[in-house]
């Protein structure tokens, strides 16, 4: 009997055993199952409504909103080879895209005006206004929706976020002057540190002309990046065409190409982009002075002071080339009195001229407030290459213009006006500027008056130019 007893309780724990396995296999496939990464709304989203879901932002930091609609202000230019960029295409939402409501209110207008009067803080009354601006811009009402971004605009609550939205929904309907007011909220709400603000902001501002506070707004937004943000190389390599600087702007789009390299935009620009200002390393030399770069007579018409001016010397000793790069690594880092160093070394050995550098090399001395050094540098390029870089005429006149040398300044402006057409509407602001300073009422009104009329042309009138133009025809009848 012992030994049947003990034969029947080996079987029965042999059983538990085996009972007890099976439900550990399902136990473990069961948490298998269920114990995936989280998802986040954003993917939750896609999976709901793939239309209306934001997509992911791979160059946003982790806390940042993810890059939505809005943020086409920034592509959607034309190819980098044309000096402006034009009004997008294809308009950005206001806001963020956002998870669908499961219930959608009948009258969804009623509905948010109801839910923005009652909100407990300003975020959240922002936040739910924009919402409102994307609603009225599907029912087709632009200016319920511009009206309520203005208003936006003009709040004091704290919210970068919400101020970028509004700055790319301004920027869609052309208010320029109203969305770098909104970018540069964000921007200060996050005491500088909003790249993506600081790109848009590059984009508007170069829209409208205004290259130097483009520059230091792309730049900015690199410097965020530690220069791994292909957007705002892309938009700094258009500027730099526009401002004539076309070895700058290849140094860019490659760069573009070697963070994304199917960035369509940079490989199109480097397809169509003239090489003849590229600065390359001479095949047949190594060290030492280049010889004097040989002369042309100056062709009726041209711009240059001068009656002799260089062929398009652009190739450079390994050495000297070496120089270059590391000056503009180094600038482009904020070190200019280095940088400065690294030109005057390159200039060293090209007896004191190389247009690039000497121009590269003022705008570093201007950063530091070395006026006179800068003004030589740039008076080189203006009389010997003025037609091939014609942003010295810009810069000169505006250290004319620091120094007080107002007619001076009214020269070069002028010649920066003549030089750049209707590609840069802004000069005309400055050529204005300094002949009121002058007291010549009449001249500032006509330029003015021409600044106006372009602007007009192109659909980007600013908001303040009416009151511009009374202020200036108001002194000109206190004159006579």
């Amino acid at each position: 009997m012992k030994r049947i007893s003990l034969l029947l309780a080996l079987l029965l724990l042999c059983s538990y055993s085996h009972s007890v396995s099976a439900q550990t296999k399902k136990t473990t496939k069961k948490s298998a199952t269920t114990s995936k990464t989280p998802v986040d709304d954003a993917t939750r989203a896609r999976r709901t409504n793939p239309a209306t879901a934001p997509p992911v932002d791979t160059q946003a930091p982790p806390q940042e909103e993810p890059k939505t609609e809005a943020e086409k202000v920034q592509t959607q230019a034309p190819k980098p080879r044309e000096a402006t960029p034009a009004t997008p295409q294809e308009a950005p939402k206001a806001t963020e895209q956002s998870e669908p409501e499961a219930n959608t209110p009948a009258d969804p207008v009623a509905d948010l005006k109801s839910k923005i009067d009652t909100a407990e803080s300003g975020v959240e009354r922002i936040r739910l206004q924009l919402k409102l601006v994307d609603e009225f811009l599907t029912q087709g009402n632009k200016t319920e929706a511009l009206a309520l971004l203005h208003a936006v605009a003009t709040t004091d609550a704290f919210d970068p976020q919400s101020f970028y939205n509004t700055g790319n929904g301004l920027a869609r309907f052309g208010d320029n002057d109203g969305a770098i007011e909104a970018y540069r909220k964000a921007i200060d709400q996050r005491k500088g540190g909003y790249s993506r603000a600081l790109n848009n902001l590059g984009v508007v501002l170069l829209r409208l002309g205004r290259w130097d506070e483009s520059h230091e707004a792309l730049s900015s937004a690199l410097k965020l990046e530690n220069f791994r943000y292909p957007e705002a190389s892309y938009n700094l390599g258009r500027l730099y065409v526009a401002r004539g600087q076309t070895d700058l702007a290849i140094g860019e789009w490659k760069r573009v190409l070697a963070v994304e390299p199917k960035h369509a935009g940079a490989a199109d620009a480097l397809a169509h982009v003239g090489s003849d200002d590229a600065v390359v390393v001479e095949p047949t030399r190594i060290s030492g002075p280049t010889k004097a770069a040989p002369t042309v007579k100056a062709s009726p018409g041209n711009s240059s002071s001068s009656s002799t001016q260089p062929t398009k010397a652009v190739a450079l000793d390994a050495t000297s080339y070496n120089f270059l790069q590391q000056a503009r690594s180094l600038n482009e880092k904020g070190n200019a009195t280095a940088a400065i160093e690294n030109y005057q070394r390159l200039l060293g050995r090209q007896n004191g001229y190389f247009p690039v550098a000497n121009l590269e090399l003022s705008f570093a001395l201007l950063s530091l407030k070395r006026y006179d050094e800068a003004l030589n540098n740039l008076q080189l390029v203006a009389n010997r290459d003025g037609s091939r870089y014609p942003i010295s005429y810009f810069h000169l006149a505006r250290v004319y213009e620091t120094k007080g040398e107002l007619k001076q300044a009214e020269n070069w402006f002028s010649r920066a006006v003549a030089a750049f057409g209707n590609k840069n509407n802004q000069f005309l602001l400055d050529v204005s500027r300094v002949r009121e300073k002058q007291g010549d009422y009449s001249g500032a009104l006509q330029a003015m008056q021409q600044y106006v009329s372009l602007m007009q042309q192109q659909g980007l009138e600013p908001s303040w130019s009416d009151e511009r133009l009374t202020a200036l025809k108001q002194k000109v009848a206190a004159k006579q």
